[in-house]
Parts: structure tokens; sequence; C-alpha cells
């Protein structure tokens, strides 16, 4: 089984917010030698927890200081582009590190609507996500666009033998439709919905599945939230960072990684404690061994053959440290 990689770019208590880019960046080229598959990163806005606002950028400098690791965008957030700009971005992409960048593209604005609109001042941009798709795949793949189509005359270069990997991302039924329509990889946020309406979506993209040229079989993954350490104590302790911005963003905040030991200190209500109980019991938590038993058991469960592991934690050690393990139990390098 593949094993990959979604990094987002948090901000820790205490440390400046440039510091968790370079830190995306180091945990790219340690994974890239540990055997991952794929390296992506996610694009947020007005977001104080997530600070990757320009995944075209970070997907840039990953691909050039990385050597085999397939690198990419989970996701752009298109509505808020030109679809011939991201076609743009993503073919210098390709010129960079040819046969390594996925193109994932989200409907979801990724920020709050005040800050959506900063960005698209047009209020039905998102309604236009399937025509942006189908332009896109046409643009990205080097293919001329329909007769008739007002920008038939127009093409994305720089051109090439190779071509990005286009990738529809989702956490509804929605992406998984457009995605099956398309004949396209697709890809289902499991750790933001913890889960919920995963199994429908996956058997709706594959019932509807309409093969393409690129990718005439259904390709599907999920990426999945995860942690492991040392002991059991260990990695329960590190989960308490997420226990913490999970409480926050129940109430609407958008805050830094605390440290397990502020965690621990702060007066959580009766409500938030009882919310972390529900967390804790579903956390992908523990030994190395212990995680990589729950994940092959997801992996079995919904048909897969590639896991995307997010993990979250204030030190970026721990984060590396989890993912060396993760590394060692499944054997990727083998």
């Amino acid at each position: 089984m593949k094993l990959s990689v979604l990094d987002q770019s948090t901000a820790a208590s205490g440390a400046a917010q440039d510091i968790a880019i370079r830190e995306t960046l180091a945990l790219a080229r340690r994974c890239d030698a540990l055997g991952y598959h794929r390296f992506w990163v996610s694009e947020h806005h007005n977001n104080a927890s997530i600070v990757g606002t320009a995944p075209e950028i970070l997907v840039a400098a990953i691909a050039a200081t990385t050597l085999r690791i397939r690198v990419g965008s989970a996701g752009v957030m298109l509505p808020h582009y030109s679809a011939l700009k991201v076609a743009e971005q993503f073919r210098v992409l390709e010129a960079i590190a040819p046969g390594r960048i996925d193109l994932g593209v989200g409907r979801a604005p990724g920020s709050d609507l005040l800050t959506a609109h900063a960005l698209n001042p047009h209020a039905d941009a998102a309604v236009e996500f399937p025509r942006q798709v189908r332009d896109l795949e046409a643009w990205v793949g080097g293919r001329e666009l329909d007769d008739g189509h007002p920008f038939a005359a127009i093409h994305a270069h720089p051109t090439g033998p190779t071509e990005p990997e286009l990738w529809i991302l989702g956490s509804s039924d929605y992406g998984a439709e457009l995605a099956a329509y398309f004949g396209l990889p697709y890809a289902f946020a499991y750790f933001f919905t913890e889960g919920r309406g995963c199994a429908e979506a996956l058997e709706l993209y594959r019932r509807n599945y309409r093969p393409s040229e690129r990718h005439p079989s259904p390709q599907a993954t999920i990426c999945v939230w995860a942690l492991a350490a040392e002991t059991d104590a260990e990695a329960r302790r590190l989960l308490k960072t997420r226990e913490h911005w999970r409480a926050g963003f129940e109430r609407g905040l958008r805050r830094p990684l605390v440290t397990p030991e502020e965690a621990d200190a702060y007066p959580y209500s009766d409500v938030e404690r009882d919310a972390i109980v529900r967390l804790r019991a579903k956390a992908i938590v523990g030994t190395a061994d212990t995680v990589v038993a729950r994940l092959r058991e997801l992996a079995a469960r919904f048909d897969l053959d590639e896991l995307v592991i997010v993990t979250w934690t204030h030190d970026p050690a721990a984060r590396h440290r989890s993912y060396e393990l993760l590394a060692q139990e499944f054997d990727l390098r083998t």
C-alpha cells in the first residue's frame, strides 16, 4: 500500500508564522527520503491556525528541493481563480518536476465568506466550478477545448511530454459525483468529516465512474488524521494540542497550535470536555503498530491502495518522528 502526506503548514504558539512554511519544506524533504508517495499542501486564508495560503508557491519550492516524491495541492480552491491561470501555474510546475506534479482542486472557500469575497467578488464563483474543471482539464492536459468554446484558441504554456495529474477533492457527495463524471481521481477529506459520509461518497464515485483516457478505472484515496509516537502515553500527550484546537474551532476560533502543557492548563467547559472525549475515542493515535493496524483496517474497509496522512503537533520534531515511525512500520523504502 502507498502512503502519502498532507501538510497544512500549521502555526505554533510562541513562533512566527513564517516558520511554519519552512517547516513544511523540511518535512517534505524528510518524507521524500522516507519513501512516501505524495506530499500535498493545502490552501487556507485568513486563518491563524493554517497559514499555507499559496499552495502553488509551496509546491514549486518543494518540487525544486526533493528528488522523487510526487508533489501537489490538496488543494487549490478553484472558484477563487481563473482556470487558465491555475493551468499555467501547474504547467510551469510540471516543467520544474516532470511527472511528479498533482493538481488537486476543490470548491470550498478554505476561508470565511468575507475572505472568499475579497479573493473573488463574483458571488456565483462556486456555481461555475464544473465548468472550470472542464476547462482546467483541457488546458492542463494540452488538449483542445470544444469547438465553439469562447476560449478555444487559447492554450496553457509551457507544454511538454508530461502533464500534472488532476484530482477532485471533497468531503461530500458533490465532489464524488463530479470526479466520477469527468473520470478523474478523487480524494475524500476523512479527517475533516471524522469519516461521516465517506463510504457513501466512495460508493457513489465508483458506481457512476465514467472512464477517461488517462484514468480508465476509478482511483480514490482518503486523507486521514493520524499520530504515532514511541509510546501510547506520549501519543496521547501530543494529541492534547489538537484537542485544544478543536475546542476552539467549534467556537469559531482559528488559533495557533498550543503545547500539550498549555492545553492541559486550559479551563475547558463541560461541553468541550465531552467533545474531547468523543475525539479521543475516534482518534488514530498511539504506537506505530497500533496506528498502522487502524490505517490498514480503514484501507481494507474502503478498498484503497493509498492513504494520505495529516498530522498536527506543536513541536515539528514530533511530527517528523510520527512520519518516520509510520514509514518504518509500513516498510516504505522496501
